[in-house]
């Protein structure tokens, strides 16, 4: 891969995002080739759970252990004097990535602590209000906007999403929930469910809630680097994000987005005696971050940017659809994500049908392992049951989903 390895090294003070590799115009299998060796995968099994973290092409790892030994060996020296313009260079690359402004964003060190901020910190609801989630957000965000109805005394309205769904009755599901629930003041919504892997079309979904003064607080911790858009795209005023999953920066790097223009719906973070009220740095407050994770940052974003965008997006596509279209025919096989391309990524659900608990899951996830070295995760709290996600990344191969799909094939016939 034609990457500049010594810019990638540069950490926070070589900016610029690089130019598309010329490798692009190599064969296309040959060009993922080139891809996946830039990642050191275990060879214990075929990691098929990418989902959990990102794992760092070599060129960032290989940014982040400088970026560790200069912070370790410079400490307060490095610290107190010049580290502060390199982090808000490194705030700057990132809202240029993602076509946001340096104000409004702050760092967290996942989208949980981005996410429970603005939840928490959301001052415009009232005792007899309602808020709004679904089946598919992330369990600490729902046990988060449960805890509203005793700090907030408001009602906690879930719904469960279509199954099997369609663009249409997503967004149907949505407005019969506002149409039933006039008091809903602000929601929660997944751009990218990590349960199932399911897309839901959040642009459209916030449009009707603006129509309705509905805030829109938009997880989209697994949709930033697994798609191909930009954060205002979603034209929700929050956003919380991960960059250590699809993006590939080191564990520890997330961020909140606020809108220019929405932070005063979002209180100050306690421990926060700010200048700037107008600055989202203001809302979240972690205290001593792990600062050679987010110097890293720039090395991980020119890393994906070489790559493009839509690229990418459609190369973890195809690797969901080579297992996907080998299993979807089978009888004894309930694929989670609809047949439409604009509604998955790379993450896809599947389990047996009829076996829905997560005893069944789990044992399934089980016997992958045991019997085929193919490593998954069982997922639990979909309103239908339980599953086995599978999420392939820019470090595998075509022939990891082969194995998979002749794994199902064999447990099923």
């Amino acid at each position: 891969m034609n990457l500049d390895r010594r810019t990638l090294l540069g950490g926070a003070a070589a900016l610029p995002l690089a130019a598309p590799v010329a490798a692009a115009a190599a064969p296309d299998g040959d060009y993922w080739e080139t891809i996946a060796r830039e990642y050191d995968v275990t060879r214990e099994v075929i990691q098929l759970e990418h989902g959990n973290w990102g794992m760092m092409a070599r060129p960032v790892l290989a940014a982040y252990e400088a970026n560790v030994e200069r912070v370790n060996r410079d400490t307060s020296f490095y610290a107190r004097r010049t580290m502060v313009k390199d982090l808000e260079r490194v705030r700057a690359t990132l809202a240029q990535s993602v076509g946001a402004a340096p104000e409004e964003m702050a760092f967290s060190r996942n989208a949980t602590e981005a996410l429970k901020a603005l939840i928490l910190q959301y001052n415009r609801l009232r005792p007899g209000d309602a808020v709004l989630y679904a089946d598919l957000d992330y369990y600490s965000m729902q046990a988060s906007m449960d805890s509203l109805q005793r700090l907030r005394g408001v009602q906690v309205v879930k719904i469960a999403l279509p199954e099997p769904a369609t663009r249409q009755s997503l967004i149907d599901a949505y407005r019969a929930a506002f149409d039933a629930n006039p008091k809903i003041r602000m929601m929660l919504i997944s751009h990218v469910s990590y349960r199932n892997g399911l897309v839901l079309p959040v642009a459209e979904i916030a449009a009707l809630a603006r129509a309705r003064e509905i805030d829109v607080i938009v997880d989209a911790a697994h949709s930033v680097g697994q798609l191909d858009f930009k954060l205002p795209d979603l034209g929700a005023n929050f956003i919380g994000i991960n960059l250590h999953k699809w993006i590939g920066a080191p564990l520890g790097v997330g961020a909140a987005y606020i809108r220019r223009g929405s932070a005063d719906r979002i209180d100050l973070d306690p421990a926060e005696n700010v200048v700037n009220p107008s600055d989202v740095a203001s809302r979240v407050h972690t205290g001593t971050p792990d600062f050679a994770a987010q110097l890293t940052l720039p090395a991980a974003l020119r890393f994906q940017a070489a790559i493009g965008g839509a690229r990418r997006a459609a190369r973890l596509r195809a690797l969901r659809d080579r297992w996907v279209k080998q299993v979807i025919s089978l009888p004894q096989v309930q694929i989670l994500t609809p047949d439409d391309s604009s509604l998955y990524g790379a993450i896809t659900s599947f389990r047996l049908r009829g076996r829905t608990s997560k005893e069944d899951n789990v044992a399934l996830a089980k016997t992958l392992l045991d019997r085929f070295r193919i490593f998954t995760v069982y997922r639990d709290g979909l309103a239908s049951g339980s599953c086995v996600r599978v999420t392939p990344a820019l470090a595998s191969r075509m022939s990891d989903c082969d194995a998979l799909a002749t794994a199902i094939r064999s447990i099923v016939t």
